[in-house]
């Protein structure tokens, strides 16, 4: 089975930066694809960004240029390196492995306020 572990949200001002990690168990990380998602009361869970083994990386409009997401496989822990974050940034954030129907982990708060 495997489990998927965040780390690193918090409250943060505008303007200000914040790293996200996910921890992934198992020995299958380093051939699935990852991927950050969000999700602000309200609405609807999005993609962020997502990573494949060999590195290629998407981003979704609102994030490109301010976010970036990276995997350290020896670790076997993917990351979001999130700058100039702006309120509409606030929401729970959650990482995912395209592993199977895909596995979730439980979610970390970020607070982009003044």
């Amino acid at each position: 089975q495997v489990k998927l572990e965040e780390s690193g949200g918090g409250l943060v001002q505008p303007g200000g930066s914040l790293r996200l990690s996910c921890a992934a168990s198992g020995n299958i990380f380093t051939i699935y694809t990852m991927g950050w998602y969000r999700q602000a009361p309200g609405k609807q869970r999005e993609l962020v960004a997502s990573i494949t083994p060999s590195r290629y990386t998407n981003y979704a409009d609102s994030v490109r240029g301010r976010f970036t997401i990276s995997r350290d496989n020896g670790k076997n822990t993917v990351y979001l390196q999130m700058n100039s974050l702006k309120p509409e940034d606030t929401a729970v954030y959650y990482c995912k492995i395209y592993y199977g129907l895909g596995y979730w982990g439980q979610g970390t708060q970020v607070t982009v306020s003044s």
